[in-house]
């Protein structure tokens, strides 16, 4: 009996590797701590470690790289400090949907009566309610079984993060191994709704499809573009979408809804049924007033999230698998023939300027650019004429934050770079976001990862000058706090090793930068200065 039990037993530490094993987990993105040591004694040699020199870079890249592989990343933070610094991060993730399996260092059992030194008091609290789920065992033989239970939970649609907290002596006791499971994380919509979805569709006369995130994130993208052309239905994607769900390059695809519901009534006017795809219906920044639909239409939504479909004010909604259930949509008998929409004009040209329009350096990396090319982009103000310039016309080539917090853009296309090391990976992003992350330069370059950073740089938080007359600012007046004149990007990057990187200030010289830039073999910077 003994002798059966010791060779049953295991550490917690080996139990836990062998997990992250079989989970495919084996790249830990980290900034350690002393509670978090005791976990990478003796680093097994199949395993990668990935330095972010702050928490929020260490999330932010591993969000990036969870959402390229499609699988969860594994995440290990400093106790109750390296989550603080990591919850604007880990509330990113949240919204995105990434799955994130994320493990915070805590004091030695032994020492929780006397309030130590790194004692994390309210560990599982601290990163509520921006988790699926957080946990600290309550005995170290627990600890793999709490990994296990937070990958499974952070893979079921929606994905999201989950945290477990580690006291540091918890990784030397002994415990039983864990077997990998095999769990289902695709449930499919309810039979009935979606029929009487397709029903509706069916019968309208003129249908908008509004496309987010979980179109591309559920790998849709080809079923959701079939589906649109059979029923001859303009396309708009949804306001604050976090992915490209349509080619924009499609003549059916109508353009970008705006988080305004007057707004978004106004540019859905004409259709009698919307289609809302792996959105919700719908977001809005700011209060409106009135109807969420336009007079006469009929609202269908389609979502793996259940809280999403609840929240819609109107309308029947299915919540199940994307993917699955616009196969389903599309074995029904084929529609009577509609007229084909409207396609949009073309937007006229943006022509060099000095100094350069947005839209002039936009167009110009458009044109260089390939379209499999990978856009990672944090760049608030100039997202409207990104929309015009810079269109993305394939699935899994955009990745952005749904949150509004910034620090996203340059730690995500890190971890993009990362997991898709044949794809060049661009990191397009604003002044006043690159200046969150920063650091996320240094581990690029410590990665070897050949890919381009282009940085537009208005010197300003030109969002919030943007938006103010919202809220009544009179239009051109002096905002607080919102000038960020004399950042040097170029001196930032090289002084984090990025030798190729450049400062571009004249319209001439831009489409040659980046051109050099996309085929350097390195990590190459391009800052632009724009109006």
């Amino acid at each position: 009996m003994t002798s059966n039990t010791a060779a049953s037993s295991t550490t917690v530490r080996d139990a836990v590797l062998q997990l992250l094993r079989s989970f495919g987990m084996q790249r830990i993105f980290g900034n350690p701590g002393s509670t978090e040591l005791p976990l990478f004694l003796d680093f097994p040699p199949d395993f990668d470690y990935v330095l972010g020199l702050q928490e929020s870079v260490v999330v932010g890249m591993a969000d990036g790289y969870a959402t390229a592989t499609k699988n969860a990343a594994f995440v290990n933070l400093h106790s109750a400090v390296g989550v603080g610094h990591a919850m604007g991060a880990i509330f990113t993730a949240w919204k995105n949907r990434t799955p994130l399996v994320i493990t915070a260092g805590q004091q030695a059992r032994s020492l929780f009566p006397f309030d130590p030194f790194l004692f994390s008091a309210q560990a599982t609290e601290l990163p509520r309610p921006y988790v699926k789920w957080s946990c600290e065992p309550a005995r170290a033989e627990d600890v793999p079984l709490a990994i296990a239970h937070g990958y499974y939970l952070a893979m079921q649609p929606p994905r999201g993060p989950v945290l477990i907290s580690i006291p540091s002596d918890d990784w030397a006791r002994t415990c039983a191994p864990v077997e990998p499971r095999r769990v289902s994380l695709a449930p499919r919509c309810d039979a009935a709704v979606l029929a009487a979805i397709g029903d509706a569709l069916d019968a309208c006369e003129r249908p908008a499809f509004v496309v987010g995130a979980g179109v591309d994130r559920g790998g849709a993208w080809a079923e959701v573009r079939a589906l649109a052309e059979r029923h001859r239905a303009r396309v708009f994607t949804a306001p604050m979408s976090a992915r490209c769900g349509f080619a924009e390059d499609h003549p059916q695809f109508a353009g970008f809804l705006p988080a305004m519901r007057e707004r978004i009534v106004a540019a859905l006017g004409g259709s009698d049924l919307v289609l809302v795809l792996g959105a919700p219906a719908f977001t809005y920044h700011v209060e409106g007033q009135g109807p969420h639909l336009p007079a006469g239409a009929a609202l269908c939504q389609i979502t793996d999230d259940a809280e999403t479909a609840a929240q819609a004010p109107i309308g029947t909604a299915a919540v199940g698998d994307l993917r699955d259930a616009v196969q389903t949509l599309l074995q029904r008998a084929a529609p009577r023939e509609r007229p084909a929409p409207a396609g949009r004009p073309a937007r006229p040209r943006a022509e060099p300027s000095a100094p350069m329009s947005v839209a002039f350096a936009l167009q110009t990396l458009a044109e260089v650019r390939d379209p499999d090319h990978v856009v990672v982009e944090e760049a608030p103000s100039s997202r409207p004429v990104m929309h015009g310039h810079l269109p993305m016309l394939k699935s899994e080539t955009f990745y952005t934050m749904a949150s509004g917090g910034l620090g996203f853009g340059l730690p995500a296309a890190v971890g993009v770079a990362l997991a898709r090391p044949a794809a060049r990976v661009i990191a397009l992003v604003g002044d006043g976001s690159a200046m969150y992350s920063i650091q996320a330069l240094w581990s690029a370059v410590q990665l070897k990862l050949a890919m381009t950073f282009v940085i537009l740089n208005n010197r300003r938080y030109a969002a919030l000058q943007e938006f103010a007359p919202t809220f009544g600012f009179t239009p051109g007046a002096k905002l607080e706090g919102t000038d960020l004149s004399g950042l040097d990007f170029v001196a930032l990057a090289r002084g984090m090793g990025v030798v190729d990187a450049v400062r571009v200030d004249r319209p001439e010289a831009l489409q040659e930068a980046l051109e050099a830039a996309l085929r350097s073999p390195a990590t190459a910077l391009v800052e632009i200065v724009v109006a």
